[in-house]
């Protein structure tokens, strides 16, 4: 008999994961690591939030004091500007981005006043007109507020994203979120009347007490908001956060809340992109941006930066302690003209994140673009016949079918490279 596996192998929302970057030796310049490359995307990472989720493995820490903050806008400046000059000389140009984005941590964390100076400084320093590009930043109920969102309105966000997790006040204390309905009600109202174009809401399923009906009242509750974006997340327990449950009844209870959720946003009018998002038809700006082939440059010392052939961010960490020594080292550092930690790509590396960053999306696969970039088929590169009736393969494309992207987080883990896995076990040991 075949061993049970679960569909909930890892979440690959990039790949390599972090954890399989290693410290640079030598630290190469960014000058070179830029040379002859795109950088499409610009990514500014705020590590700080009002409280720790239970389900959160994100680099972030909570209670920052104001200096802590001041000194971290200091440092992402400093970063800026080293990161532009390098970038300034393959171009005379200056850097061209499609796309940005404000994440953490919880960059609303950041007090109004304090909102417009990372605007100010990241558009100074980076010489992006943020504005005038597609521009993301995520939220919480607790830092909703009117006067912060009156600045993201003010310069030209496109999108804000909020975690409201559950809209069940005994499920979001299950998950360690100690929210109140009336204050997720409130952020949500303050951000619709800002007039901000694109309102993602992320909802989480496999919650300890969550029932199919209690999942579908989070589910009819915010569609009340017509929000133009709906995630649907599962509930993961990783190494260093607060919950701890698993096996295959609570896989079993995962699985039929996300089809439920999935056919009731279906039924909706939503169209499905991934896995985890769902959006309306016609809603939300498009961008030139490829994630498999444009470059991304990120600031702060969670974010991550890309290029063809190499991955660098700073030291990743989940435990308090070691989070808040990372992010205290940064605001000391001044040497933001080398990549200090990361993932440098072979071809074959190249190859297998180009197929995971596309078969984990709705659309699939295109076999043409894939040819264009490599010279030969994806098929020559990659046996796939293992994931048998959940992919189909046609002369255009390949794409998961509907049972596929239920098990993408399956799926996306068992494309990774024995490298990959071998590095990343490494990091869980250490």
């Amino acid at each position: 008999m075949q061993a049970y596996e679960s569909p909930y192998g890892g979440y690959v929302y990039a790949y390599p994961h972090k954890t399989a970057y290693r410290p640079l030796d030598p630290r190469p310049a960014l000058r070179d690591v830029w040379a002859g490359e795109h950088a499409a995307a610009l990514y500014v990472h705020i590590p700080f939030c009002e409280m720790r989720c239970g389900f959160c493995n994100l680099f972030t820490r909570t209670g920052a004091p104001q200096d802590l903050v001041g000194a971290y806008l200091d440092a992402v400046e400093r970063q800026a500007r080293a990161v532009r000059d390098a970038l300034d000389e393959r171009s005379a140009t200056g850097p061209r981005f499609t796309t940005a984005a404000f994440g953490g941590g919880t960059p609303t964390y950041l007090d109004a006043r304090e909102l417009t100076r990372l605007f100010d400084l990241t558009e100074r320093a980076m010489g992006v007109d943020l504005g005038a590009v597609p521009l993301s930043v995520e939220t919480s109920p607790a830092t909703a507020t009117r006067d912060r969102l009156a600045v993201l309105a003010e310069r030209g966000v496109s999108r804000v994203s909020i975690g409201v997790q559950s809209f069940v006040d005994a499920e979001a204390r299950a998950a360690v979120r100690p929210q109140k309905r009336a204050e997720v009600d409130a952020a949500l109202d303050a951000i619709r009347a800002a007039g901000i174009p694109t309102l993602n809401i992320d909802l989480i399923y496999g919650i300890d007490g969550q029932t199919p009906d209690s999942w579908r009242f989070s589910l009819d509750t915010a569609l009340m908001w017509n929000p133009e974006e709906v995630y649907l997340y599962p509930l993961y327990v990783r190494p260093l956060t607060g919950l701890g449950k698993r096996g295959r009844a609570w896989d079993d209870q995962r699985m039929e809340l996300y089809r439920q959720g999935r056919d009731h946003l279906l039924g909706s009018g939503y169209e499905q992109v991934s896995m985890r998002m769902f959006r309306l038809p016609g809603s939300g700006a498009t961008t030139d941006y490829c994630c498999q082939t444009d470059g991304m440059v990120g600031l702060g010392c969670g974010a991550r930066s890309y290029t063809s052939t190499l991955h660098y961010s700073f030291e990743y960490a989940v435990g308090v302690r070691h989070v808040r020594g990372i992010i205290d080292d940064y605001v000391r550092r001044d040497d933001f003209d080398v990549a200090h930690v990361g993932f440098a790509l072979n071809l074959e590396e190249r190859k297998r994140r180009h197929l995971i960053q596309s078969l984990l999306q709705a659309d699939g696969l295109a076999r043409d673009l894939y040819r264009a970039r490599f010279g030969v088929d994806v098929l020559e590169d990659f046996a796939l016949d293992r994931f048998g009736d959940r992919l189909t393969v046609d002369d255009q494309r390949l794409r998961l079918t509907a049972d596929g992207l239920a098990n993408s987080d399956a799926i996306g883990p068992a494309l990774f490279s024995a490298e990959v896995r071998r590095l990343m076990d490494g990091y869980a040991a250490c």
